[in-house]
C-alpha cells in the first residue's frame, strides 16, 4: 500500500496540536480568590505595621510569600457594586444600580447573557465554585406553591427547599454554598436550593469548612484546574466571632472577628499545602471596600489600631478609606516572595488578568472596565488602554483617579463620614481635587487652584462613563441612559 505523505503530515500536525493543548492545560493555574467583607486596608498588619494592632498571621504569610499591591481599589465603596465589577470586569453603575446595594428577593443583577469570570473559566474546562456571600440578587421559588417568594420585611426567610432560578450556578459556577447577604445570612444555600436556616454565628466557620472541602475534592482530579471564589461575610455585621475567639484580639469583638477570619484564610492555605496544590495555584486576597463604622472605628483608634492606615474615610466614602483595599497575591514561580507593587489596580481587573493568564481573549462585549495586572506580578509595567480608575460612593457620587491626581465630584465624603454632603457650607467648592503623592490623606483641596487638571480629569471621566467602557474594545453602551454625573448640581 502506498503511503500518503499528506496524511502523514496531517497526523503529525494534529498530534502536535494535541500535545500543545495538553501542555497549556497543564500550565493553567488553579485560582483561589478570597474576598473579605468590610475589611479595612489597615486591618492587615503587613500593610499597616505601625498602626495595625490586630494579628493577621495568615494573610501576612501570603504577603511574605508573594506580592502586596499598595494602591488597589474596589470598584465601589460598598458591597454589591464591587462584587458586580469583580465578576464581570464592568463597573456596576453601568447597570440600573446607581447607588446603594441590592437587598435580595429580586432578579439577578448580572444579566443572563453577560459573561462572568466563572463562565469564562468554565468554558475553558475549569471547575468553578463559590463558597460564601453572593449579594448580587436572585429570586426564590417556593416549591409547594410554585410562586416567587416576596420579601415581607427585613427578616423574611425563604422556606427551606426553595429553589433559586437565577443564582451563581446560573452565572458560571458549578457549585455554590453560602448565603445572599448579611440580612439573609440565616438562609443557607447549596447550588440552587435553600437547605437550612441557622444562626449567623455559624456562617464564618461554615464558609471556611466548605472552602476546605472544595479544595480537597478538587485534589482528587488534579488534571482539571479550578477556580474557587471565597467571599467571606466577615468582618461585616453581624459581628459574631465564635466563643473561642472572643477576647483573643484584646481590641473588642471586631478585632476578634478579623482574627477568626484570618484563621479561616490560614485553613484554606493549609488545605492547598496538604493536597499538594500550592505550586500551581494563584491565590489572591482582598476586600470589597473599607472598614465599616460598625467596627467602632474611634474606639479602635484609641487603642492604637487605625483601620484605614491613615487614608481618609471608611466604608461608603469617596475618600480612599472607602475603597483602597488590601490586595495580596501569591503564585509560586511567578510572583517574587516579599515583593511590592505601587501600580494602581481595581478589582474589576480580575477578568482581564485571568484572560491574560489563560491566553484566551475575553468574550466580545465583556470586561469593558478591566485591565490585566499580570505584568505587575513579575515587576513589569501594566500596559493599559484605560486612562484612569473611576471611584463610586454609596450615594452614587463619582470620583476619578489618574496618576497622582484624584478628582471627586462631591463636597464632602459622599458617604457616611463627616462632613457629609448636607453638612457642607454652600460656599465650599463644589468638588475636590487631591495630589495623592503629596497628600495621600486628602487634606488639601486643590479644586479651585488647578482648573486645568480638573478640566482634563472631568473630560476623561465623562468619556469613560458615557462611552460604555473605559478600555479600548468593541463598541458598547450602558444599560441605562440617564447616569447623573454630578449629584450636587440641580
Amino acid at each position: 500500500m502506498t503511503k500518503n505523505p499528506l496524511l502523514k503530515t496531517s497526523v503529525a500536525l494534529l498530534c502536535s496540536l494535541v500535545l500543545a493543548t495538553v501542555a497549556v492545560a497543564a500550565e493553567r493555574p488553579n485560582i483561589v480568590f478570597i474576598l473579605c467583607d468590610d475589611l479595612g486596608y489597615g486591618d492587615i498588619q503587613a500593610l499597616n505595621p505601625e498602626h495595625g494592632k490586630i494579628k493577621t498571621p495568615s494573610v501576612d504569610t501570603i504577603a511574605s510569600e508573594g506580592m502586596i499591591f499598595t494602591d488597589a481599589h474596589s470598584g465601589s465603596s460598598v458591597c454589591t457594586p464591587t462584587r458586580y465589577g469583580l465578576m464581570t470586569g464592568r463597573y456596576s453603575w453601568r447597570t440600573t444600580l446607581q447607588r446603594g446595594v441590592v437587598q435580595g428577593f429580586k432578579p439577578n443583577l448580572i444579566a443572563e447573557d453577560r459573561p462572568t469570570v466563572a463562565s469564562f473559566l468554565k468554558g475553558q474546562g475549569y471547575r468553578t465554585g463559590i463558597v460564601g456571600k453572593w449579594h448580587l440578587n436572585f429570586q426564590y421559588v417556593d416549591v409547594t406553591t410554585g410562586e416567587v417568594v416576596k420579601r415581607k420585611g427585613k427578616k423574611t426567610l425563604a422556606p427551606v427547599g426553595s429553589k433559586i432560578p437565577d443564582g451563581p450556578v446560573h452565572r458560571g459556577f458549578d457549585y455554590y454554598h453560602g448565603f445572599h447577604h448579611a440580612g439573609d445570612m440565616k438562609g443557607v444555600i447549596e447550588n440552587d436550593t435553600v437547605i437550612l436556616h441557622e444562626d449567623e454565628i455559624n456562617m464564618l466557620p461554615r464558609i471556611t469548612r466548605k472552602a476546605v472541602e472544595y479544595i480537597e475534592a478538587r485534589a482528587t482530579e488534579k488534571e482539571t484546574p479550578f477556580f474557587l471564589y471565597v467571599p467571606y461575610g466577615s468582618p461585616h455585621t453581624p459581628i459574631v466571632p465564635s466563643p473561642e475567639w472572643i477576647g483573643r484580639s484584646g481590641l473588642g469583638i471586631y478585632g476578634d472577628f478579623v482574627m477568626q477570619t484570618d484563621d479561616g484564610v490560614g485553613q484554606i492555605m493549609a488545605a492547598l499545602e496538604k493536597n499538594g496544590l500550592v505550586e500551581n495555584t494563584l491565590v489572591i486576597f482582598s476586600s470589597d471596600n473599607g472598614c465599616s463604622k460598625a467596627a467602632k472605628i474611634p474606639d479602635l483608634a484609641e487603642q492604637g489600631h487605625i483601620v484605614s492606615a491613615g487614608f481618609r474615610g471608611s466604608k461608603a466614602d469617596l475618600w480612599d478609606g472607602g475603597h483602597r483595599v488590601p490586595f495580596v497575591v501569591r503564585w509560586p514561580g511567578h510572583v517574587a516572595a516579599g515583593s511590592t507593587s505601587d501600580q494602581m489596580i481595581c478589582l474589576t481587573d480580575l477578568f482581564a488578568t485571568i484572560s491574560d493568564i489563560t491566553g484566551l481573549a475575553s468574550p466580545a462585549g465583556s470586561a469593558e472596565d478591566s485591565v490585566s495586572f499580570l505584568p505587575a506580578l513579575s515587576g513589569a509595567e501594566i500596559v493599559s488602554t484605560r486612562a484612569g480608575v473611576i471611584h463610586h460612593s454609596i450615594s452614587g457620587h463619582f470620583g476619578y483617579r489618574q496618576g497622582k491626581w484624584k478628582l471627586l465630584l462631591a463636597k464632602g465624603s459622599a458617604g457616611w463620614t463627616g462632613p457629609k454632603e448636607n453638612q457642607m457650607a454652600k460656599d465650599m467648592p463644589e468638588a475636590q481635587l487631591y495630589d495623592m503623592e503629596q497628600d495621600p490623606g486628602e487634606t488639601t483641596n486643590l479644586y479651585e487652584a488647578k482648573p486645568e487638571i480638573v478640566a482634563r480629569l472631568l473630560a476623561q471621566l465623562e468619556a469613560d462613563v458615557f462611552n460604555g467602557r473605559s478600555t479600548e474594545g468593541s463598541q458598547t453602551k450602558n444599560d441605562v441612559d440617564a447616569i447623573k454625573l454630578w449629584k450636587n448640581r440641580r
